[in-house]
């Protein structure tokens, strides 16, 4: 037992030459996070976390977040299975166009979001004379602003753990008789489950934190759309110590869903 316990030890031994760079990296996403917490005023920051402002930007974002994170997996979901199952002519331009938000500035999508559902926007206008709907500037905006830019981390992991898994389950079901909803029902969808924890918190993460879309499509409403992001920015401009203190309790709060969902979405229990 010794000696094969020596050996997977020696096997998944890390090489030395990786620790450095490793530890760089480390350094520079945890020495911001200290230094904020030092910036922080720690006997006031009870106090200005409870403020009625930063509570309702905290509830804002959390109501948000959650939001969005269900349409993501509702609308990204089936998505993601017919980017990596469907073969169509023109799926890699239509993979391309689904992954543009990963890349493209948020304000930018917000000003897209702005100039399609706007009052003037070319769908907006008809929302708003058949049914008297102005989504801009409301709370609906804001989930809508966060789940454009948070659904393509649930599509990129579903479709990552598809394409893994490879279609030999689901060409077995099928060559047995089993129709194309029961074959997704009882063989893609357990594929899927160890990435769709991962992938939701990854997306929930990126709803609570997102800033540029919101603020360009839905503005800074206090209790309306003034989410907690933009409830620092806020802030910052009038209230230093207060932006600090919410800036920590943002990183506790994403701190503790992603430590909270993650261990189990790698180990693929949700």
């Amino acid at each position: 037992m010794t000696t094969s316990t020596s050996r997977r030890r020696t096997s998944t031994a890390v090489p030395a030459l990786l620790w450095v760079p490793a530890c760089l990296a480390l350094a520079l996403v945890v020495l911001p996070i200290v230094g904020l917490v030092t910036r922080t005023d720690l006997a006031d920051f009870p106090a200005l976390v409870t403020s009625p402002s930063a509570l309702a930007a905290l509830e804002l974002s959390l109501r948000t977040a959650a939001a969005s994170t269900v349409l993501c997996l509702v609308l990204g979901g089936p998505l993601a299975v017919v980017l990596a199952r469907a073969h169509v002519p023109g799926i890699r331009l239509l993979r391309a166009v689904v992954l543009l938000p990963l890349v493209l500035p948020p304000v930018v999508g917000g000003l897209a979001l702005l100039y399609l559902l706007g009052r003037n926007g070319f769908a907006g206008q008809f929302f708003d004379f058949l049914f008297g709907w102005r989504i801009p500037f409301t709370t609906a905006a804001v989930v809508i602003a966060q789940t454009f830019v948070a659904m393509p981390f649930l599509v990129v992991a579903l479709e990552g753990a598809l394409r893994t898994a490879g279609e030999r389950y689901e060409t077995v079901a099928a060559t047995l008789g089993a129709r194309p909803w029961t074959v997704f029902r009882r063989v893609t969808v357990p594929l899927l489950l160890p990435a769709l924890g991962s992938g939701l918190v990854l997306s929930f993460a990126r709803a609570l934190g997102e800033f540029g879309a919101t603020i360009t499509f839905a503005g800074s409403l206090e209790g309306v759309t003034r989410t907690l992001p933009l409830e620092v920015y806020t802030l910052g401009e009038t209230d230093v110590d207060g932006a600090v203190a919410l800036s920590l309790l943002l990183v506790i709060v994403a701190v503790v869903v992603i430590a909270v969902a993650r261990p189990r979405a790698v180990e693929g229990r949700l």
